[in-house]
């Protein structure tokens, strides 16, 4: 491992010294994230980091990434690896409950969970979604029209999960003001000075709110995924309430930024490649393989969930002591050279495609095939709308935020005509 300061030329000819560890958070790291990423793989495919004073180490390699995601040595679950808790640090019970979801278990309850919940996300229960989606986008988009410019997160790429996630759950239209303020403190309050809001008053008020409805649902089951979770079963197994609770938080967080992320990135993406966004225009077939391309090349998911090794190990000469936190970084597997021909070309046609964005193995996002849905729903209609759609501000304007394991912009102001 390297240790200190250490340069190096990245592709874009810069040169880059990066003091390790490697702060994930860090304005230097989200400025020149590629960069560094291109580096880490070239000279430390694992890489100390930090995210403020947790202390880690990070694979950036794509092979590398896709072994770890399959190795019976690391789990997800802390406690299996340590003698400590699932966690690092002791979580409120709100936060817990948003914490230990699915993705942060192993088999076999992960299996447990993912199977009862599994027919909610099904290929045909997903396309019964599309003409819902098709004519939210519309209306969203006449609203837009109005306006002229917009900043398309707002008005458009977090509407349209925020909308499919309140049908699925089947929250009633009087009780969204709540939900939507479930849904930002789950996604938007864990970082900067709301973190404290967020502990003490916002997680346990969405808690109590997620209660009331599954309550209402179980009082008066309707035709909504959340009626049916309560209902699932699977060789005998129910979902208990806390885990009903933990699956509705994990909908949201998984649902609601990955595919409202997802939609701006690939917007952004489009509009820095006019090239690439006229040759899409000109064959809207390409839609899924442009898609693709975005969850690759720019994908809002640059992590999976933290690893952690059940046995002290060596991986690529380096050693990880059981116990010790490990991040598979898919945004800088998506990148490399051995597993992708000229990653650093964004092609609307590449084929095939074996990118990281929804992760890998046994955790590959369950929601993966609503995202896309919902992606290219939207992406067609508005760039069928709006032919000179560009930029409402210069691009070194729009700033990134600093959330590790994300790649996601804090608002995408665009002129539509």
């Amino acid at each position: 491992m390297h240790t200190g300061m250490v340069a190096s030329a990245s592709p874009a000819g810069q040169t880059l010294e990066p003091r390790l560890p490697i702060n994930l958070v860090g304005e230097d790291f989200q400025r020149n994230k590629y960069a560094h990423y291109a580096w880490m793989r070239e000279n430390a495919p694992v890489c100390d980091a930090r995210i403020s004073i947790m202390r880690l180490k990070v694979l950036t390699r794509y092979d590398d990434c896709v072994a770890l995601m399959k190795d019976p040595r690391f789990v997800r679950d802390r406690s299996k690896a340590t003698r400590g808790g699932r966690f690092p640090f002791p979580l409120p019970k709100s936060i817990a409950l948003l914490a230990e979801s699915m993705i942060t278990s192993d088999d076999p309850e992960h299996r447990r969970l993912r199977g009862l919940v599994n027919q909610a996300f099904k290929p045909a229960a997903v396309a019964r979604l599309a003409d819902s989606i098709e004519t939210l986008t519309q209306q969203l988009l006449d609203e837009a029209a109005r306006e002229g410019t917009v900043d398309l997160m707002q008005t458009y790429a977090l509407p349209i999960p925020t909308t499919v996630i309140q049908r699925m759950l089947g929250v009633e239209e009087a009780d969204m003001p709540r939900f939507r303020d479930a849904m930002r403190s789950a996604t938007q309050g864990f970082s900067g000075l709301r973190m404290m809001r967020t502990l003490l008053w916002d997680m346990p008020a969405a808690v109590r709110f997620m209660r009331d409805v599954v309550a209402g649902k179980r009082l008066d089951p309707r035709d909504d995924m959340l009626s049916d979770l309560l209902r699932a079963e699977e060789e005998g197994d129910r979902l208990n309430e806390d885990e009903v609770i933990s699956m509705c938080f994990l909908l949201i967080v998984a649902g609601y930024e990955t595919t409202s992320h997802l939609i701006s990135n690939a917007v952004l993406t489009l509009l820095q490649h006019p090239e690439q966004l006229e040759r899409l225009r000109a064959d809207p077939g390409l839609m899924p393989t442009a898609v693709e391309e975005v969850l690759r090349f720019r994908g809002p998911v640059h992590a999976s969930k933290p690893c952690y090794p059940v046995e002290d190990l060596s991986w690529n000469g380096a050693p990880l002591r059981r116990g010790s936190m490990v991040l598979p970084i898919f945004g800088a597997a998506n990148h490399d050279p051995s597993a992708f021909e000229q990653p650093e070309v964004f092609d609307v046609a590449r084929e095939p495609n074996h990118h990281l964005g929804f992760g890998h193995g046994v955790h590959f996002c369950l929601g993966a095939q609503l995202a896309r849905l919902e992606t290219q729903i939207a992406l067609r209609n508005l760039l069928e709308r709006f032919p000179n759609l560009r930029l409402a501000v210069p691009e070194e304007k729009l700033r990134l935020q600093p959330m590790p394991g994300w790649h996601r912009y804090e608002s995408l102001p665009v002129r539509l005509a």
